[in-house]
């Protein structure tokens, strides 16, 4: 289903794709733009890791780079994120339907809330087929998952007021800071993406344990998530 593949994986904090990065065998290094990609083998495929830091234009470049400099078809975005959705806890898995930018407005000249301008959408399309191993993957490791949209914007969501609108405007389970980005490049390249996201926080400032400690667990097992996807691929 899957022939000659070539997967990128991006992540935007170290936390998010070290684990894998120490998985690759014959590793390679280069780095563009600031950003250094690490290719090799991961469970017998092809595959390019990076760490591109944190909001939309780092992980646009770095999704960009993947597709021009290193040719990969597919592009997986792993991390965390918060919930907007009573559907979904602290470590359960979102997995992207669709990917919005909540930041993007132009409404006052009559645009619909989060119209990119140019491609006219507002929601961009993740790969069923990805979606479609990612549930699998995830029922594999006995996680609870939703797939809804998931809300990109350079913001971290901390209010009730906040994520009230992205609820209301957007419909989305989910928010974070790169996801949609990618998901832009991808839509404009016509290469296949999945955004997942292990949930670290309620978006709302009410955590039950201190965040920098729950980012740990939940991108451990956003890990190991996309390490089951590609050993099903």
């Amino acid at each position: 289903m899957f022939k000659d593949m070539k997967i990128g994986i991006i992540g935007a904090m170290s936390v998010e794709v070290e684990a894998l990065r120490n998985k690759l065998e014959e590793p390679r290094t280069k780095i563009i733009s600031g950003i250094e990609f690490f290719s090799g083998r991961l469970y017998g495929k092809d595959v390019v890791i990076a760490k591109c830091g944190i909001g939309k234009v780092f992980a646009a470049i770095c999704a960009q780079t993947m597709i021009l400099e290193f040719n990969v078809t597919h592009l997986i975005n792993t991390g965390v994120g918060g919930t907007l959705s009573d559907k979904l806890d602290l470590l359960d898995i979102a997995i992207a339907d669709g990917v919005v930018q909540h930041d993007m407005d132009t409404s006052p000249i009559g645009d619909p809330i989060g119209l990119i301008s140019g491609i006219n959408k507002v929601v961009l399309p993740t790969s069923e087929r990805l979606r479609k191993i990612a549930c699998e993957a995830a029922a594999e490791l006995s996680k609870t998952c939703h797939t809804g949209i998931i809300a990109s914007g350079d913001q971290f969501i901390s209010s009730e007021e906040k994520k009230k609108y992205i609820t209301d405007n957007f419909g989305a389970v989910c928010c974070e800071m790169e996801g949609a980005a990618i998901g832009h490049v991808c839509y404009v390249n016509d290469v296949e993406c999945l955004i997942v996201r292990s949930i670290s926080d309620s978006a709302s400032g009410k955590a039950t344990m201190e965040y920098p400690e729950m980012v740990k667990h939940a991108a451990a097992q956003s890990q190991r998530l996309i390490e089951a996807i590609i050993d099903r691929l």
